[in-house]
């Protein structure tokens, strides 16, 4: 019984240890996104800024 235990807690652990380190990188969609949101973020800026002085 303490076997199975000890066993399922390591199995646990070990899932979430690589579904961690799956995280880390960021993959050509995620990399994509992030250029479209700093695009979106800078046009809002730039229209901002613009309308600033009116």
């Amino acid at each position: 019984m303490k076997i199975n235990k000890a066993l399922s807690a390591t199995l646990i652990a070990s899932v979430f240890v690589i579904t961690l380190a799956g995280c880390d990188r960021d993959g050509p969609l995620e990399e994509a996104g992030e250029k479209m949101d700093d695009s979106i973020d800078d046009a809002g800026d730039a229209i901002e800024d613009a309308t600033d002085g009116n």
